[in-house]
């Protein structure tokens, strides 16, 4: 798995991993990122089960072992956290910050050691040694206890499945022609984003943000411009696809 330092900061760098070439080709492929201070490792969306050791060496790649001390799941989807029972093995010490909704179905991925860190459905922030990291409230989008993570310092929302695109073969890692793009962003959205009132919701909250880049769990990463273009695109979208079909 090919990892490299995004975005850099005063005291702190964004590192993406991913994508997993050898992935089997019925398991949805996902984008990892991590945020490096000088003494700690934070893994947001650490990935499936069979992701665990191609993320621990590419963890490893950046920051020694018992420096790896907090992982991020923003919700409860195997394809974010289904790794935990291997993470809990190899880093006891570690924290796990999630939803508090999700504890009890989370746990059953394997939790021994790890301490679990239950978000408010206000979110709050994570300090990562001096870096402050926003927790921003996402629910029903499309979890019902699900959040995102901002940086304010260099503009960065991981949005998680939001702003997600099911794209075949290997894209490019970032957007590059917008009203291309939305075809492979369209069925999803429609299909697993279940309420326009959430939709819209979200998008008043994070339109308050300053983002330079909006960085989701599959496909490309939104930056400049098209930030914009994707909170305009997605306010017009009707989405909760399966409740009309159900109705018909």
């Amino acid at each position: 798995m090919h990892s490299e330092a995004l975005w850099q900061g005063k005291r702190h760098k964004w590192i993406i991993c991913g994508r997993d070439t050898g992935k089997p080709q019925k398991i949805i492929d996902t984008n990892q990122y991590m945020v490096r201070t000088d003494r700690r490792l934070l893994i947001l969306e650490p990935g499936g089960i069979e992701l665990f050791s191609a993320m621990l060496a590419c963890a490893l790649d950046w920051a020694p072992i018992h420096e790896i001390t907090d992982l991020f799941a923003s919700h409860q989807d195997p394809d974010i956290i289904s790794s935990l029972g291997l993470w809990d093995q190899a880093l006891p010490k570690a924290r796990l910050h999630a939803p508090w909704l999700w504890e009890g179905f989370i746990r059953h991925f394997g939790m021994s050691h790890i301490e679990y860190v239950a978000l408010p459905d206000e979110g709050g922030v994570l300090e990562l040694d001096g870096v402050n990291l926003q927790l921003i409230p996402a629910h029903y989008m499309h979890s019902s206890g699900n959040f995102n993570v901002y940086d304010p310092e260099l503009k960065i929302l991981m949005s998680g499945d939001i702003g997600a695109s099911l794209e075949p073969g290997q894209p490019p890692l970032f957007v590059e022609n917008f009203k291309e793009h939305t075809r492979y962003m369209e069925l999803f959205h429609k299909r697993w984003m279940p309420s326009n009132t959430a939709k819209n919701d979200w998008v008043a909250r994070v339109r308050r943000l300053d983002i330079k880049y909006m960085a989701p769990q599959h496909g490309r990463i939104f930056k400049d411009d098209d930030v914009g273009r994707f909170l305009d695109w997605l306010e017009q979208l009707e989405v909760g696809s399966a409740l009309r079909t159900a109705n018909r």
